[in-house]
């Protein structure tokens, strides 16, 4: 917030469509630079820069304008808050992209203001409002789509036989320690099967050992021989 008497600090966008708007002899951007900057002298701006996205589609998302972009960069480690354009259509044509737009400034503090419309982005027309709400609505449908469609994939897993989810199993983790295992447990000098906890005193004598550096439990011998 600028103190009394100070003046807000403000960043100035321009776009232009069309490549054949764009050059010294054109004045798409004469005629927003003016715009712009007679705005900020009334409404007691200073303008700290300017970024201009020269042929770029109003349909574009902002995230994809290289103009846009590096504004965004600029304002992140300089402290400005409000980028002032000459109106609305200036910075997108489709009201999509308007809005959702508009919403991701808004979501970094930054204020967005049309010379031509100050209160533009301010005032929640019912048209405005109709877009939120249907954006919200695609949103959650996409996110319900893709839960059920996750789920059929583990569904379709699960009726093969197949492991889905969960913590994984040595024979996945450690498929060498699970088949010296199960060797040590059919072979044994004369004698009989090695008990779990002799197949786990052998692993670790070779090296072999948990998670968390201590022979393998009988139970977690038992999961390997089982697998």
């Amino acid at each position: 917030m600028a103190r009394q008497g100070e003046k807000t600090r403000a960043i100035a966008y321009l776009r232009t469509s069309s490549a054949a708007n764009v050059g010294a002899d054109k004045d798409s951007d004469k005629r927003q630079r003016a715009a712009i900057e007679a705005f900020a002298r009334t409404h007691g701006y200073a303008l700290a820069g300017e970024f201009y996205d020269a042929a770029v589609s109003g349909a574009d998302p902002i995230a994809e304008r290289p103009g846009f972009k590096a504004m965004l960069e600029r304002i992140a480690g300089n402290g400005i808050r409000c980028i002032i354009v000459e109106s609305p259509d200036r910075f997108a044509r489709d009201l999509t992209v308007q809005l959702t737009g508009h919403d991701f400034l808004k979501s970094l503090g930054i204020a967005l203001i049309p010379a031509t419309s100050p209160d533009h982005f301010i005032e929640d027309t019912p048209t405005a409002v109709l877009v939120r709400q249907v954006l919200g609505a695609i949103a959650q449908f996409e996110k319900t789509s893709l839960v059920a469609k996750l789920k059929a994939a583990r569904d379709r897993k699960i009726a093969a036989g197949l492991k889905c989810g969960g913590r994984k199993s040595h024979s996945e983790l450690r498929p060498d320690v699970v088949a010296l295992a199960k060797k040590l447990r059919r072979k044994r000098p004369k004698a009989g099967q090695r008990s779990l906890r002799e197949i786990a005193a052998e692993l670790a004598k070779r090296g072999h050992l948990s998670h968390s550096g201590k022979p393998f439990t009988a139970r977690s011998v038992n999961n390997m021989l089982q697998t």
